[in-house]
């Protein structure tokens, strides 16, 4: 089922003199009535055009997701609710459609074992976005600075002793959140994925159609980016294996 949340909701009414039958409101309610109408292909369209307006939610995502699960697209599907989860890691509806999606898929790849360690780091930087983090982050800083203030402008002693010990406590948790938010931005920044959208496609050793082929694979299948070429993609799969794709065979979340 759609969403029916305030997408952009305030953005909308200031907006809907202006822009008429073009408020991207307007256009997502008109995609949603498509939707319960189960004319999913009409929904994805319109729901497009608020994407070309440069529009974007995990709700429109989500949205997206459902309807072209509902035409067996499960690759655009596992797309748009993975583009979802990157605004909203810890969106329950869109963590359990994904999951759904991809046990319908034929390319089910284990990964590589990664350290306890390691995965928990990984678990814990996707807990929440660099938006998220960075508001944790100042959380803490603000907090941390109201325990100094208490310490040198409250003349009570008990008051200072809580301050003081609640100041470092809160200093230690403002460094962790730094480097929880420097980590968050490199790890966005250095780290791009896609999903492939083709119901099969061989990935080539190198970038050419030419090419020997290094493996099959199917859509709705995520890999990470490594290198660009033209118009050809380097891609490294969970479980190790590197090829290269065409781009006009997948899509970068």
């Amino acid at each position: 089922m759609p969403r029916f949340t305030n997408f952009i909701l305030i953005f909308f009414i200031v907006c809907s003199v202006s822009f008429g039958q073009l408020n991207p409101g307007n256009l997502f309610n008109k995609a949603n009535d498509y939707y319960q109408e189960e004319n999913y292909q009409q929904a994805i369209e319109v729901y497009n055009e608020i994407l070309d307006m440069g529009y974007v939610s995990s709700s429109l995502f989500y949205n997206l997701g459902n309807a072209h699960y509902r035409l067996g697209d499960l690759g655009y599907a596992i797309l748009y609710y993975e583009k979802g989860l990157k605004l909203e890691p810890n969106d329950e509806d869109l963590k359990y459609n994904l999951k759904i999606v991809k046990a319908r898929t034929i390319d089910q790849i284990k990964e590589v074992p990664q350290i306890f360690l390691i995965e928990w780091w990984e678990l814990l930087l996707t807990s929440f976005t660099t938006s998220g983090w960075a508001i944790i982050l100042i959380t803490f800083y603000i907090l941390f600075l109201i325990s100094i203030g208490l310490y040198f402008l409250v003349k009570s002693l008990s008051v200072q002793r809580t301050a003081f010990f609640s100041g470092i406590i809160l200093l230690a948790f403002t460094l962790v959140s730094v480097v929880l938010f420097i980590s968050k931005v490199d790890r966005d920044s250095s780290a791009d994925y896609g999903v492939v959208l083709e119901k099969e496609i061989a990935a080539k050793l190198s970038p050419d159609s030419k090419s020997n082929d290094a493996f099959v694979i199917h859509e709705g299948l995520k890999f990470e980016i490594r290198d660009q070429l033209n118009d050809w993609v380097q891609i490294k799969l969970s479980d190790g294996k590197v090829g290269w794709l065409p781009k006009s065979s997948m899509d970068s979340i």
